[in-house]
């Protein structure tokens, strides 16, 4: 689950508001620095009195040169604008007469000066002297320089504590990248790797159960593709036994080469017996296919454990006591509930029954219980081998069909076995 400090959302907006926080503060410094280099260079050395005189010493020779007298404003005003930087106020007997900025001239303006704390000059013009306010505002064009290196260095850094900021979730992004290239490949055995708790995480954290889910069905398909090829092998060599002992006993019998009647029958007999035990493997390889086929089943509706087994466990107990066997059934009682499908408990009783019938030794009894455990009720049936009796098939079809059919209605199938007795135990789980 992702909470809202961890979502990408949200720690953008810190990221974001950090890198402001930073490039202001930067700003801050950068200017306040500029500002006092350029004053310390251009203002505290000396230099602009310097070069005011030099700029006077230029108004000056332009006035001679061209014989201007105090009121040729217009000759003035040439020269500021061949000046762009300068700002010039000419006094004559305490009287504006010219002002570069403001209008004005000609009104009185004694002991007002625009500029009370610079020094003036004297300059000769035509008509007489006058008094000359010059101030050179080429220093503030440094100063925009520096504001405006400020403000792009200061986008610069914000810019780079972005970028340094989800460079870590740009490096991830790109590691998911090349692990879903390497999934792509094929490899489903590497995990996608997964950091943190947002929601590129849960993103990794998904696409790895998606992994993992589907490296499960590629096995189960394998499986299952070996097993089939298996039962496949085996049944093709139990078949082949009884066929080939039906081709004999027919050919003989097409070749006439018996005694009498008697023996005739007896090969006629051995052909029934062989033919029912090819039955009966084909049985079991269509009931294999069936279940196997089977991925959920629909369960009836829920009954007492007492109640669905006890008609089923008499109906097998006499069976089997008309077989020539003797059983020991006991139930306990429970109001436990279960689920069943009933097609699925009757295929698994008659496969049951008739393994007893092939290969149990009908002198011993066979042991049938019903008793509720913890979270299943369990039906065991436990019988002792028959000596010198037939050989369960190598496939074990009908084993592995039950433990199937256990399996799709929730339950277990479990078996013990030894060189002289055979219990299997069904496990149907409670509900309710």
């Amino acid at each position: 689950m992702v909470t809202k400090t961890n979502s990408i959302y949200f720690r953008l907006i810190k990221l974001l508001i950090l890198a402001a926080i930073v490039a202001g503060i930067s700003y801050q410094l950068m200017k306040a620095a500029g500002n006092y280099v350029i004053g310390h260079y251009f203002v505290n050395s000396g230099y602009m009195d310097g070069r005011s005189e030099k700029r006077f010493q230029e108004l000056q020779d332009y006035i001679t040169e061209n014989g201007l007298t105090t009121e040729n404003t217009e000759g003035l005003d040439e020269w500021v604008k061949n000046h762009p930087f300068v700002e010039l106020q000419i006094y004559k007997n305490d009287q504006l007469i010219y002002d570069s900025v403001f209008s004005g001239a000609g009104e009185d303006s004694s002991g007002l000066t625009f500029y009370e704390e610079e020094p003036f000059y004297t300059a000769a013009f035509a008509d007489g002297e006058a008094a000359v306010f010059l101030y050179d505002f080429y220093v503030y064009r440094f100063y925009t320089y520096a504001l405006f290196g400020a403000l792009m260095i200061s986008f610069l850094i914000f810019l780079l504590v972005v970028m340094l900021g989800i460079r870590k979730t740009m490096n991830y992004i790109r590691c998911l990248s090349r692990e879903i290239g390497i999934l792509e490949g094929g490899d489903l055995d590497y995990a996608i790797t997964v950091k943190g708790k947002d929601e590129l995480a849960l993103l990794a954290e998904g696409l790895d159960h998606m992994r993992q889910s589907f490296r499960r069905q590629v096995e189960q398909e394998a499986q299952l593709s070996q097993a089939n090829k298996r039962m496949i092998t085996e049944m093709s060599h139990d078949l082949r036994t009884p066929l080939t002992a039906l081709m004999i006993y027919t050919g003989i019998l097409k070749g006439k080469k018996y005694r009498d009647e008697q023996q005739m029958q007896e090969y006629v007999d051995k052909i029934d017996k062989k033919a029912h035990q090819m039955k009966q493997l084909s049985d079991h390889i269509f009931e294999y296919a069936l279940i196997s086929s089977e991925t959920a089943v629909e369960l009836g509706k829920p009954e007492s454990f007492q109640e669905a087994f006890f008609d089923l466990l008499s109906e097998a107990s006499s069976y089997l006591e008309q077989s020539g066997f003797s059983v020991e059934m006991s139930m306990q009682r429970g109001t436990e509930m279960v689920r069943l499908h009933a097609e699925y408990v009757n295929r698994i009783l008659d496969n049951l029954i008739s393994n007893i019938e092939k290969y149990a030794d009908p002198i011993a009894p066979v042991q049938i219980t019903a008793c509720p455990l913890k979270e299943y009720g369990c039906i065991s049936f436990e019988n002792q081998k028959r000596d010198g009796g037939p050989k369960a098939e190598s496939t074990n079809i009908g084993l592995g069909n039950i433990k199937n059919m256990m399996r799709n209605m929730g339950g277990r199938c479990e078996v013990e076995e030894d060189e002289h007795r055979f219990k299997i135990r069904l496990l149907f789980r409670f509900y309710g």
